[in-house]
C-alpha cells in the first residue's frame, strides 16, 4: 500500500517533465487524422531548403483559400468575415483594392509612428508592475495603436475593450485553450461599421458596409493586434531570459535592438505553417511537377533554423553585419514573408513600432521570466516586471514560484488544447466554412479579374 502511495505521488509529480510533450504529440496526430495528408511539406522530400524561397516566389503558389481543405479550419479561427481577410482573398481586382487601403493606411511617416507607439505605451502600461502575462499586457497597447492609424483618433475606452477582447478571443482559440465566443467578435464587427465614415481613407470601393467592417476587422483589429501583441511578447521574453542582452539594449544603440529583433523572429516566427494553394503546375526538373491545386505547406521555423550554427541558441550577433558574407537577404530568414508572394503588408512598420516599444519598457522596468518560451506561446509569457526606480528586491522566490506554476500549467493547458483542439479541428471541417463560400459564390469567382 505504502509502495503504491509512493509511486503514485511520483507519478502525479513528474507530470509537468513529460505529461506535456506526450499531448503536444496526440493533438499533432489527431489534427492530421482529422484533416487528412493535405498539403506538400516545404521544406520536405520534394523540395528542399534551398529551394524553398524559389518556390514560394512562384506566381503559380499564390492560391489562399479555395480548394483546400485547411482553409476551412482558417476560416473557422478567424470568423466572422474570413472571406474578407485580406490574407485569404484570392489574387484579382478586390485583392487589389483592398491591398490599396492597407497599404495607404501604414504609410505614415517614421517619426509619426514612433510617437504614436510613445503615446499608446504610456497610455496602456500604466501602472504595471510584478507578475503580468506579456500577451496580455500588450493587446491594449496594438488595439490603440490600431485604432489611431485607422480613425486618425485616440482610441476610447470602449473600442479598446472590443478589439483587445476580439483580438483575445481569436489568438485563444488558434492556441485551442478556448472556444470561440462569436457574439464578442459580432461585438466588435457591428461597432465598426458605425465607424466607416471615420476611417481616414476612403473604404474599398465596390464592398458592402457588412465586407468594409470585416475588411478592417481582420486586416487591423484581428491580426495586426494578435501578431504585433505576440511579436512584442517574444521580443520582451527573450530580453527577460536573457538579462546580459537586456542590459545591452537599453544602454546600446538601436542598431543592436534591431538585431535582438531579427534574432527573435528568427527564433519565434510569428508563422508557423504558410499555405498556399498552386494554380497552376510548378516544375522541379524536367520529370517533376507540382500540380496545379496542390497544397503547399511553408514551414517557417524550419526554414529559420536551417543554415545556422546552433539554431536553437539565442543569439542577436547572428545579424551583426561584421559577422556575416554577404546580404542580410540572403540568410534564411523571411520574418515578415517572399515580396514576390505578399509579404506582410506591415513589413515597413512593424520593426519601427517594435523597437520604440520596447525602448519605451525597457526604460520604465527591468523584466525577469523563469517560464517556458515556444514559438506559440500558449502561456501568454509569464514576465516579472519591475519599475527601474523601485529599491532593489531579491527576485529569486517569485522566479522559483513562477517556474512551478508554469509547469504545472503546461499539464491542464496541454489537457484543454487537446480537447477544445480536437473539437475546433472537428467542428472547422463540419461547417466547411471556405468549401461552402466558394461553392455558393463559383460564378462571381469564375471570371478574370474575380476577388475572393
Amino acid at each position: 500500500m505504502l509502495i503504491a502511495l509512493l509511486v503514485t505521488v511520483v507519478v502525479v509529480a513528474s507530470l509537468p517533465w513529460w505529461l506535456p510533450a506526450r499531448i503536444v504529440a496526440l493533438r499533432a496526430r489527431v489534427f492530421a487524422r482529422i484533416n487528412g495528408d493535405e498539403g506538400i511539406p516545404v521544406p520536405g522530400d520534394l523540395v528542399g531548403i534551398d529551394r524553398f524561397r524559389e518556390v514560394y516566389a512562384q506566381p503559380a503558389a499564390g492560391g489562399r483559400s479555395k480548394g483546400a481543405a485547411l482553409s476551412d479550419l482558417f476560416w473557422y479561427w478567424l470568423a466572422p468575415g474570413p472571406e474578407m481577410h485580406q490574407e485569404h482573398l484570392e489574387a484579382g481586382e478586390r485583392y487589389d483594392a483592398v491591398a490599396r487601403v492597407t497599404r495607404g493606411l501604414l504609410a505614415v511617416p517614421r517619426a509619426e509612428a514612433e510617437e504614436l507607439t510613445r503615446r499608446c505605451v504610456a497610455r496602456t502600461l500604466g501602472d504595471a508592475r510584478g507578475l503580468v502575462r506579456l500577451r496580455d499586457l500588450m493587446m491594449p497597447l496594438w488595439a490603440e495603436f490600431s485604432y489611431e492609424l485607422v480613425f486618425a483618433e485616440p482610441c476610447p475606452r470602449e473600442a479598446r475593450d472590443l478589439i483587445a477582447g476580439n483580438a483575445n478571443d481569436v489568438v485563444t482559440a488558434l492556441k485551442g485553450t478556448g472556444l470561440r465566443h462569436m457574439e464578442r467578435r459580432h461585438r466588435l464587427t457591428s461597432y465598426l461599421r458605425t465607424r466607416l465614415s471615420r476611417v481616414r481613407l476612403p473604404l474599398p470601393p465596390g464592398l458592402s458596409p457588412q465586407e468594409q467592417a470585416f475588411y478592417l476587422q481582420g486586416a487591423f483589429f484581428n491580426t495586426a493586434v494578435v501578431q504585433m501583441s505576440e511579436a512584442v511578447a517574444h521580443l520582451l521574453m527573450v530580453l527577460a531570459q536573457h538579462p546580459g542582452v537586456q542590459d545591452k539594449a537599453r544602454t546600446g544603440d538601436a542598431r543592436y535592438l534591431d538585431q535582438v529583433i531579427a534574432e527573435t523572429l528568427r527564433l519565434y516566427p510569428l508563422f508557423g505553417i504558410a499555405h498556399r494553394i498552386t494554380t497552376d503546375g510548378i516544375p522541379l526538373d524536367e520529370h517533376t511537377t507540382i500540380p496545379a491545386g496542390s497544397v503547399l505547406c511553408f514551414n517557417y521555423p524550419e526554414f529559420h533554423r536551417a543554415g545556422f550554427a546552433d539554431p536553437g541558441h539565442f543569439d542577436p550577433s547572428r545579424f551583426d553585419p561584421a559577422r556575416f558574407n554577404g546580404p542580410a537577404k540572403d540568410l534564411n530568414h523571411i520574418p515578415f514573408g517572399i515580396a514576390a508572394n505578399r509579404p506582410c503588408p506591415a513589413w515597413r512598420l512593424a520593426p519601427i513600432t517594435m523597437r520604440v516599444a520596447a525602448a519605451e519598457i525597457l526604460r520604465r522596468y527591468t523584466l525577469h521570466t523563469s517560464a517556458s518560451h515556444t514559438r506559440s506561446l500558449p502561456n501568454r509569457g509569464p514576465c516579472l516586471l519591475i519599475p527601474r526606480d523601485d529599491p532593489p528586491r531579491k527576485v529569486r522566490g517569485l522566479l522559483l514560484y513562477m517556474r512551478f506554476r508554469d509547469r504545472w500549467e503546461d499539464v491542464w493547458r496541454g489537457v484543454v488544447q487537446l480537447v477544445l483542439g480536437t473539437y475546433m479541428v472537428w467542428d472547422a471541417r463540419r461547417q466547411r466554412l471556405c468549401e461552402h463560400y466558394f461553392e455558393e459564390n463559383s460564378y462571381a469567382h469564375s471570371g478574370p479579374g474575380s476577388g475572393s
